[in-house]
């Protein structure tokens, strides 16, 4: 499991080593802001499909997308 964690770049270096020193922990790794924001805007785009794909929602195709530009 990943989890994503926003911590005060004052404190980072105390939590790195904090995670570092837990035995289950098998990579921990600062992220920057845009790697974070990618990470995000992923996450998002796949739950957006997994709802479609469930029927929940409707997406634009991608016909309706080029009209938009």
């Amino acid at each position: 499991m990943k989890i994503l964690i926003d911590i005060p770049d004052h404190q980072a270096s105390f939590a790195m080593k904090v995670l570092k020193s837990l035995s289950f922990v098998k990579k921990a790794k600062p992220m920057g802001a845009s790697a974070a924001e990618l990470w995000s805007d992923l996450q998002e785009a796949a739950d957006d499909v997994r709802l479609h794909k469930q029927g929940k929602i409707k997406l634009k195709t991608a016909r309706e997308l080029l009209d938009e530009l």
